[in-house]
């Protein structure tokens, strides 16, 4: 797995002001056979998963 991953997992998250918020679950990296290797840090309560490719925000929090 490189250390920089393919797509950020995510759930939305309905806020008390009516609005989705995303908040990050983990990561995923793309493996050999051509699927998706997921690392969760939390699971999402609604059971779904949103994935998104790395902002560069995020790109610079990984490398921390």
């Amino acid at each position: 797995m490189s250390k920089q991953p393919d797509l950020i997992a995510y759930t939305a998250v309905e806020r008390g002001d009516g609005e989705s918020h995303f908040v990050r679950l983990g990561a995923a990296w793309r493996n050999r056979k051509d699927g998706y290797n997921v690392r969760l840090d939390a699971t999402p309560v609604n059971g779904e998963l949103v994935l998104f490719p790395p902002r560069e925000r995020d790109e610079r929090r990984e490398e921390e």
